[in-house]
């Protein structure tokens, strides 16, 4: 029996905006401090550090036991790296993901940049191939009638990136939990997935590799690399469905910015 997607008002949705501007604040303020000589931990105390000034509180720190407020993934790390004294350097490409909770509401997002300049064309491919597929996602989840349609759309913006999504690690519902179903896969899989419809809260985040779409766990049971040690690049949004269209809730823009690309336009939640 397929399990209960929870549908949102637009009330909702707004505590949900809120928590993802915060979010989106944590993410440029990590990214900022993603610099040659900092170490991974430094990246996790900026995010955290702007969660705690707005009031809000994280959603990763002790989900599961992990330690942080963000997850940072460099290299052939693709998500859920664990901060600590890793040393930044120049080219590494360094992928974060936080999140944050508003009055018992949730938002999550993630991105993915370059230390300094890139060392190589397939970096920069990645980073941007990745990016792409992310908001060739969020366009398609404007008109889509199932999620299988936005899976279409990420697996088709990824191939052409000549890209490889990591198989095995899908998007997902989003609201009153972190992860929640339905599940937003990045590829296209047999059988149908999730009616998209007013009230729908969801999380898209392709992950994509240059090379193999296997994967390995670390010892600490957290970190994903790249089965081959490829590089590895990480987008994510939280986005709503309401009644006259949808909305990017960790984006302050709704995701005017990346949806223009694709002809599509948010419609806001007031």
């Amino acid at each position: 029996m397929p399990e209960r997607v929870e549908l949102k008002t637009r009330e909702q949705m707004r505590v949900m905006a809120r928590a993802g501007v915060i979010v989106e604040r944590a993410l440029a303020a990590a990214s900022a401090a993603a610099v040659a000589g900092a170490t991974t931990r430094d990246v996790d105390a900026a995010a955290a550090a702007v969660i705690a000034d707005a009031g809000a509180t994280s959603n990763f720190l002790g989900y599961h036991g992990f330690p942080a407020t963000a997850c940072v993934s460099v290299n052939e790390e693709i998500v859920h790296g664990i901060p600590g004294d890793r040393v930044l350097e120049a080219g590494d490409v360094v992928s974060i993901d936080c999140g944050a909770i508003v009055d018992g509401w949730h938002g999550d997002s993630a991105r993915t940049l370059i230390v300094g300049e890139p060392l190589a064309q397939a970096d920069v491919d990645l980073v941007e191939g990745t990016r792409r597929a992310l908001w060739a996602g969020i366009a398609a989840l404007a008109t889509a009638k199932r999620l299988e349609d936005v899976a279409a759309a990420i697996e088709d913006e990824t191939e052409r990136a000549g890209l490889h999504p990591l198989v095995g690690y899908v998007g997902h519902g989003i609201g009153t939990a972190m992860h929640q179903p339905p599940e937003v896969m990045n590829y296209r899989t047999r059988g149908r997935l999730a009616k998209v419809r007013p009230g729908l809260c969801v999380a898209i985040e392709p992950m994509n590799v240059i090379g193999t779409s296997e994967s390995e766990v670390l010892a600490d049971d957290w970190t994903v690399v790249s089965a081959d040690g490829s590089r590895g690049a990480h987008w994510e949004h939280s986005i709503a469905v309401h009644d006259d269209g949808i909305w990017v809730l960790t984006a302050a823009d709704g995701g005017a910015e990346g949806l223009r690309e694709f002809g599509v336009s948010p419609v806001p939640l007031a």
